[in-house]
């Protein structure tokens, strides 16, 4: 599990440095929210729970973790893909779809905290 969160985050991280040497190029920060949450709860986090799961194996076999593994990656494209329609159209015709992401990638972080609480300092 920890090899899939780490090759993903690299995904994420390619993602968001193409977004923000793109906004550089052409002048146009409209898009920074999008790139700061590609970076943070793309790559950044993604990594660090690839690196815990990979430190805390029965912590990445459990039912949460593919739990939590799957509510990240379905809600942060959600979320993002929400806010960059709200961004180009002006619409907040999208905001239930920013909004259903937003509270996937909190519950995956919720569940994530409990795994760790659950796993992390016992033995594996």
């Amino acid at each position: 599990m920890g090899k899939v969160y780490l090759k993903i985050a690299a995904v994420y991280f390619t993602l968001g440095v193409l977004m923000g040497i793109t906004m550089g190029i052409i002048q146009d920060y409209r898009f920074a929210s999008i790139h700061a949450h590609t970076n943070l709860l793309g790559w950044v986090s993604m990594a660090l729970f690839g690196i815990i799961y990979h430190l805390y194996p029965a912590a990445a076999k459990s039912k949460l973790a593919k739990t939590q593994f799957w509510l990240h990656n379905i809600g942060l494209p959600l979320m993002t893909g929400a806010i960059v329609f709200e961004v180009v159209t002006g619409s907040l015709a999208s905001l239930p779809v920013a909004i259903a992401g937003s509270v996937a990638v909190v519950l995956g972080v919720i569940l994530f905290m409990i795994n760790i609480f659950k796993y992390v300092g016992k033995e594996s």
